[in-house]
């Protein structure tokens, strides 16, 4: 069942990201040969239209091929990523047309003749359907009702700010400093956002609102990457009562949009982490990582399922705009520096950087299959 859920999570996430680009060829008019899910041996096509419809055998990634590019745009493995655009003439920068030469027409249809920003909008559009799919996600989870852990007080810490005030386990907190508050979230948020000036804690107590005025105090505490930082707390813990808050579309729309942003800066951040050797590379996972999560968190019900979706496509997207050659980020990038300089990037150029990309990308990848293989060998001899 893990290898059914994963598949069916990359299968789901792979046809957005392609989707993104096929669409977008498609509005600048750039015709479309190939669509596949999958890389490797043909297992299923249909030809429709200029375009064939492909399902192929390793389902770890997908393509589409345009008519008029050196290879084929691919933004979610690094197998068929090559060049994406025909030769040009080092002196006109021109591009030189294979034989026999394009028609017109042919032109009219070919990515490679079709200006940067255009190209720069059709690779773009893969990881940018990742990130967009993903807010729709948060959106309709936001909708649907999400767990959320009250503002109820399960542990007052003796001798800190909170005992000393009259605090007491049982506790709710209704607001602080006059803003009302419904999740524990909110609380910790709002007392590192005092900076250690005293704050007033309104809390209901048995039927009765009672209200403290308490002074966090300085503490030394570890953050999502394991680093040591300098915050302040009161003493108090939640007594992690769970409920489900389900909100309105307007209110989905928004919390779904900061929770988007939320996940996006936590992915480039871990990128960054992971660069400074905060975060170790034994914690990089590959498709039986996923394979495990997909399954558990399909064992937890849809809400987490779609929860895990919604993360692993902000992956996918943030991981795809990196300027590394291979990846979409990368054809950006040339594209880009196309548009400053007024021509094309050397060729050759082209031709180093990807050969460099590709083998970042394929460590990378070795790298995740050899964390998988000892994480699952030593949890099973465990």
């Amino acid at each position: 069942m893990m290898v059914i859920y994963a598949i069916i999570v990359l299968g789901i996430l792979i046809f957005v990201h392609e989707f993104g680009h096929f669409i977008v060829a498609k509005l600048f008019n750039v015709k479309v040969e190939k669509f596949s899910l999958g890389f490797g041996p043909k297992l299923l096509g249909k030809q429709i239209g200029e375009t064939e419809y492909l399902l192929s055998a390793f389902p770890l990634g997908g393509y589409v091929k345009m008519f008029g590019e050196g290879g084929i745009i691919e933004g979610t493995t690094p197998q068929a990523s090559v060049d994406t655009e025909k030769a040009y003439d080092e002196e006109s920068g021109e591009p030189l047309d294979a034989a026999p030469v394009l028609t017109d027409a042919e032109k009219a249809r070919s990515f490679a003749h079709k200006p940067p920003l255009a190209r720069i909008a059709i690779v773009m559009a893969g990881p940018l359907f990742n990130l967009i799919f993903a807010w729709m996600i948060f959106i309709l989870l936001c909708v649907l009702g999400v767990p959320t852990v009250t503002a109820r007080i399960g542990e007052v810490i003796k001798d800190k700010p909170a005992a000393r005030a009259g605090v007491l386990k049982g506790d709710v907190v209704t607001a602080i400093d006059g803003k009302k508050v419904t999740q524990w979230d909110e609380i910790s948020a709002m007392i590192a956002a005092a900076k250690g000036q005293p704050i007033t804690l309104d809390v209901k107590r048995n039927g009765q609102d009672l209200q403290f005025t308490i002074t966090p105090e300085a503490r030394i505490s570890k953050n999502l990457f394991g680093e040591s930082v300098k915050g302040h707390a009161i003493g108090i813990a939640a007594a992690g009562e769970i409920v489900t808050e389900k909100s309105n579309p307007l209110q989905a729309i928004v919390k779904g949009s900061v929770q988007t942003w939320k996940v996006i800066d936590l992915t480039f951040m871990s990128l960054v982490k992971m660069i400074q050797r905060v975060v170790p590379m034994d914690s990089v996972g590959g498709p039986i990582m996923i394979a495990k999560m997909a399954g558990e968190t399909a064992s937890m019900g849809a809400t987490s399922f779609l929860a895990f979706m919604a993360l692993l496509s902000i992956n996918l997207g943030v991981l795809n705009l990196l300027p590394v050659p291979v990846l979409d980020g990368g054809h950006l990038f040339f594209f880009f520096c196309e548009l400053i300089i007024g021509r094309p990037v050397n060729q050759k150029v082209r031709e180093y950087a990807q050969q460099i990309g590709l083998f970042l990308l394929l460590s990378l990848m070795v790298l995740a299959f050899y964390n998988d293989i000892i994480r699952y060998f030593f949890s099973h001899q465990g």
